[in-house]
């Protein structure tokens, strides 16, 4: 994990890894800022979804015993909405760096739609 410090709190940046990692062990909420489309077609399991355009740092769960990390598809507006955040409340927040793309690069598991079907399926870049 890399940190950065800014005016307001700690901004952590999450590798697709650390992050997947956090979400088997139970010990963080995933909270993806894509569109509701992008989210539909394919998304992390578990992930929740608070898009971008309607996202306000109000609506984040508090953090407990769970860390919020922002994913998006690149890692630009997880970015952008983990400095909002920051900028109203301070504290700390976490993105992930590389965002969907980078967790499919890593290989790991995720939901996507199947184009045959339309059904939700469980999937992996490694085409499992």
């Amino acid at each position: 994990m890399k940190t950065e410090t800014t005016d307001h709190g700690t901004l952590e940046t999450w590798t697709p890894e650390e992050v997947n990692e956090g979400l088997t062990q139970g010990k963080l909420v995933l909270v993806d800022v894509r569109t509701p489309a992008e989210y539909a077609f394919e998304h992390v399991e578990g992930a929740l979804l608070l898009p971008m355009a309607f996202f306000d740092p109000r609506f984040l769960p508090e953090e407990g015993d769970k860390r919020v990390v922002l994913m998006c598809g690149s890692s630009k507006r997880s970015e952008k909405m983990a400095r909002k955040t920051l900028e109203a409340r301070g504290g700390q927040i976490a993105h992930m760096d590389g965002g969907f793309g980078g967790w499919k690069e890593a290989k790991l598991d995720y939901i996507t739609t199947d184009m045959a079907s339309g059904a939700l399926v469980r999937s992996s870049s490694s085409g499992s």
